[in-house]
């Protein structure tokens, strides 16, 4: 890029910084910013924003006195702003045609305290569309599986801090309850390594160095062995009540019954409260014991025609048949108190409760999802109205609940700061998280305020800043007690490995190369977020 160009983005960011710091700007400053940049762009060769500039100026009255706050400065030259970007970074990256990556891809888990090699591969693996999480401490990653939920998990077998076969013998008393393949890697290719890899429940052993095409055939393999294998069972693997694949096939039969009979069937979304807390508390394989003993009662005691589903984590569904809303009450209410009153004898003892939101199924040629959306709004109101009771959805509306995720963007440059504030504005809307944003323009600003605290937060951090660099923010993270509540999403430049490495090791979530295309920056935050709800 010449220096011409180069001083004319310049010029963009400072006065982006001028204006941020303003609680007002007049629409003169507007007027005569979009001339000099329809005048000076097309000189210099950046006649795509010169055209924009003056359509953008155009629009304008130069004699209006209206006054500008920062924000809708920022969302009248966004446009603009994303030009600058990708004129700069060499690469097109319109938002209007990027697509969002498949949320269904694989998603592979790979544990390895050599930098180098996640680094690498985790490159090589995201380009044929596998989504990687790369964990370089062994401790991190046995805490981070249960966020994961990973289809695939390839263990180096020789890490300094925790031996491989320590990580698998962990995850294997999580694996064993749900077929997730696990691949072991090494340097050594010792016959009596090889056995006891297979030994201990491993469903591959790879030697290092491999070649990557074949590596990568054996993976797709296990990936392909697992699907297969989701396809044909209908049972929950830990707790042993029906999946969420069996509720389509279940909700076909109630359809064909309900159309000969008209007989009156309800449908209801169960959800532990505050089931966070305890894996926060006890860990997450008491979390399992919770589980598996609240689907031990809801089997037990609900009635024999009734048929439980666990739906996802700690929220379960119940489909009564034959059954009016106010039976299914009597029937959820019955199963509150009794939950409520179990006893779970650990490190210390401690009880639990959950709320449910019930629906009866007015017209069962209406979809499935209809009925499911209002039992789950009722779920939501009944744990905004306290837990631990049982809402009915006999409104037309019900207000959702909403998790709250702070998101804050931490990087020196203003473009920056502005094209990824956009892009986390347009986000697909999800009606159960509502996002809170803060930008800040270096990490003391952000680190000194207090908007992060108590919510999820979810960092998008850049690695080379003044005053206090990302890897610095990263360790003060890392380093609270309340460590978990943190995401942290690395932006590094190209030349930055040596900046990647270590956030690896202070255990970043994610990190990103610039510059980035933003269909991948917008496929990689709602992946986190999934992970964070």
């Amino acid at each position: 890029m010449d220096k011409y160009k180069q001083h004319f983005f310049n010029n963009i960011r400072t006065k982006l910084e001028q204006w941020e710091s303003l609680s007002e700007i007049t629409n003169e400053e507007v007027y005569r910013f979009l001339h000099s940049l329809a005048g000076t762009s097309s000189i210099i060769g950046l006649q795509k924003i010169g055209d924009k500039a003056r359509v953008l100026m155009e629009q304008l009255d130069e004699t209006s006195d209206r006054k500008w706050t920062f924000e809708e400065v920022k969302r009248y030259l966004i446009e603009i702003i994303e030009d600058c970007y990708e004129y700069e970074e060499g690469i097109n990256t319109s938002l209007t045609k990027s697509k969002v990556r498949n949320s269904n891809e694989p998603v592979l888990l790979i544990i390895d305290d050599d930098t180098s090699f996640l680094m690498f591969l985790k490159e090589k693996l995201e380009a044929i569309g596998w989504y990687v999480v790369a964990i370089a401490n062994p401790e991190k990653a046995i805490l981070s599986f249960y966020d994961v939920r990973p289809d695939c998990v390839i263990i180096d077998i020789y890490m300094n801090e925790k031996n491989g076969f320590e990580v698998l013998e962990f995850l294997k008393q999580k694996l064993k309850q749900q077929f997730i393949p696990t691949v072991m890697v090494s340097v050594e290719k010792e016959k009596s390594i090889r056995m006891k890899s297979y030994e201990m429940g491993a469903d591959d052993f790879i030697h290092k160095p491999f070649e990557l095409d074949e590596f990568i055939v054996r993976i797709k393999r296990q990936l392909e062995r697992k699907k297969q294998i989701d396809e044909l069972l209908l049972l929950d693997e830990l707790t042993h009540v029906y999946n969420r694949k069996y509720l389509k096939q279940a909700y076909a039969q109630v359809q064909n019954e309900w159309k000969r009979s008209k007989e009156d069937y309800s449908l209801a979304v169960l959800d532990i409260d505050y089931f966070k807390k305890v894996n926060d508390r006890f860990g997450h394989l008491v979390g399992d014991v919770v589980l598996k003993e609240f689907a031990n009662i809801l089997k037990r005691e609900t009635r024999i025609k009734d048929i439980v589903f666990r739906y996802g984590g700690e929220e379960f569904v119940i489909l009564f048949p034959k059954t009016n809303v106010d039976e299914a009450m009597e029937v959820l209410n019955r199963l509150r108190e009794n939950f409520s009153q179990y006893v779970f004898h650990q490190e210390e003892s401690f009880s639990c409760t959950f709320s449910a939101g019930v629906v009866q199924i007015l017209d069962a040629t209406k979809p499935f999802e209809k009925w499911l959306e209002l039992a789950d709004q009722a779920l939501y109101e009944a744990k905004n109205n306290g837990r631990n009771r049982i809402e009915q959805a006999d409104k037309p509306k019900v207000m959702q609940h909403q998790k709250t995720v702070k998101m804050a963007i931490v990087d020196d440059d203003p473009i920056i700061r502005t094209v990824m504030a956009d892009i986390i504005k347009k986000l697909p809307l999800n009606p159960k998280r509502k996002i809170e944003l803060q930008t800040y323009k270096d990490g003391k600003a952000f680190i000194q305020s207090d908007w992060h605290l108590g919510d999820p937060c979810f960092v998008i951090l850049d690695g080379v800043m003044p005053n206090m660099d990302g890897l610095e923010v990263l360790t003060n993270l890392k380093s609270k007690k309340d460590a978990n509540r943190y995401r942290v999403l690395m932006l590094t430049s190209r030349k930055g490995d040596q900046d990647i490495a270590k956030a690896l090791e202070l255990g970043a979530d994610d990190y990103m190369t610039k510059p980035f295309k933003f269909d991948e920056i917008i496929g990689r935050i709602e992946k986190m977020l999934q992970r964070m709800m």
